[in-house]
Order: structure tokens, then sequence, then C-alpha cells
């Protein structure tokens, strides 16, 4: 665990140095797991810093968030919350824990997770997305298996709110225990999942329990799982970006000099300022 800020105790799940390059579109995971904050006055999170080249999004699941950046987004979110928030070529902006949550303090729980842009969408304008958790479809699964809340893609013929660039389905999977499940995923497409409590069988004998990324096959159409116990994950689905990923720090693109270029522009505020 390191901190982000002074408000954000995350776990690196993947990034993309590492297991983020064999995971296109997905760039980098990270996870907030249950924190106690204690009730203050001083701000917590991460100030003004700034993105270019994908999209951040950022699900909820204890906790009071607020963000704030420069193309005029910004939003409150909560338990069941996601902001997702397209960087384009180039935003600056800040997340801090919500006036409310700081005073009364509580326990902060939430994933954040780095999607990549193709290179055509890297210019595009930014912008931002508060999706509500009124606004997500929950779906049930057969046999009294669980649910899906379908943040991005389509599950049964559910669509979630999120617009995304690239293909993606980001879903939340509630399971009960015994529950024996196929979730269907396109053929071709990048497919993981972060097991957030719980534990699940994959297959006959491979186990993933909290906190752990098991990582699927290309080929096939869905994954099977078999809950052990009562489980929460959060699955991730995504069409492969077949480009060169060269990060550095708040900045992904497909070469050097375009690292050196979003670094220019953010220094010569062309990437704008918070108000």
């Amino acid at each position: 665990m390191h901190w982000v800020g002074n408000g954000f105790p995350v776990r690196s799940v993947f990034d993309y140095n590492g297991l983020g390059r064999e995971l296109s579109p997905f760039l980098l995971l990270d996870y907030a797991a249950p924190y106690p904050f204690p009730p203050g006055n001083e701000k917590r999170g991460v100030g003004a810093h700034p993105h270019k080249g994908f999209e951040t999004v950022t699900v909820a699941y204890q906790g009071e968030l607020e963000h704030r950046d420069s193309s005029g987004g910004g939003g409150k979110i909560g338990a069941g919350d996601v902001q997702w928030m397209t960087a384009g070529k180039g935003i600056v902006h800040e997340e801090f824990h919500s006036s409310e949550f700081t005073k009364q303090g509580g326990t902060l729980q939430m994933v954040q997770l780095w999607v990549n842009l193709r290179a055509k969408d890297k210019s595009a304008p930014p912008g931002y997305q508060t999706l509500l958790k009124d606004q997500i479809p929950n779906v049930a699964l057969p046999q009294n298996a669980g649910v899906v809340r379908v943040i991005a893609g389509e599950y049964a013929g559910h669509n979630g709110p999120a617009k995304t660039f690239t293909p993606i389905n980001l879903w939340d999977v509630n399971l009960r225990a015994g529950a024996v499940v196929e979730l269907p995923l396109p053929d071709g497409h990048t497919t993981a999942l972060l097991v957030l409590s719980g534990k699940v069988m994959l297959g006959a004998e491979r186990e993933a329990g909290e906190g752990d990324l098991p990582i699927f096959s290309r080929a096939g159409n869905g994954i099977a799982l078999k809950a052990t116990t009562d489980a929460k994950l959060l699955v991730m689905g995504g069409e492969p970006i077949a480009e060169p990923v060269v990060g550095q720090g708040p900045f992904v693109m497909n070469s050097r000099a375009e690292i050196q270029q979003a670094f220019e522009d953010y220094q010569l505020g062309r990437m704008g300022e918070l108000a």
C-alpha cells in the first residue's frame, strides 16, 4: 500500500509499465481497500495535477469524493457512484474527500482504473461524466445467483450509462455463496476481474480471494465462475488497442516525443487551470 496525496491509501494492482502492457485497453488499476479515516478538518486528497492521453474511472464503494477540473467538469460521488473523466488532449484536475465526509470521518473504499485512448482519440476534448448509483442498472443473474451492476457496456440487454471511446464492459458483480455463473464477454477482448471481497473458483482448481486479479484468455465468449463464499467482483473487459504505449507520470501517449510535448503543454498552461 502507498499513499496518493493524503487521502488515498492504495495498492497498485497493475500499471502501464508492467502488467498494464498486457491488459490493453486498461493501463493502471489502483485499489483503496476499506480504510477508516477519523473526523478531521484538513482537506484530504490530491491537489491540482494534469493528465493526458487516457481516461480515469473512479468507482466509489464507501466514502464520498469531490472532483473539479479545468474543463469545467466536477461533482460529488458517494457509495455506488462513478466518476468517468476523459483527459484526452489534456486536463488539470483535483480530487478530495467531500467536506462532509472529512468532518464526519468514515471508511473509504474505491477503485481507480485508467483506460487508454487510441492515438486518434488522444487529442479529444476533455470531458467528465458523473454516473450516479440510480443511473446504473442492476440486473439479476439467472437462478438467483446474484446481481450484475452495468457501469459500462452491456449485460443481458441492459446498457451501462458510461459513454466510452473504446468498447468496454465494466461491471460490479455480486455473487451468492455457491452460485455458478457464466458471464458473456466478447471473443478477442481483454478480460480480468478484481476480487473486492469473498472467494471464487476459476475452473476446477484455481481459487481467487480478496485483492486477487484473475486474468482470462482473450479467446472464448465469456468466463465461468463459482462463488465459494458471498463475493464482490469488479469485472473489466475491453477491446485491445494495438498501438505503442509510452507513459511517464500522469501522461500516456504513443511516443517519447509526445510525452515531452505533454509536459511542455502542461508547463505552458495549455491544459487549462482550475478556477
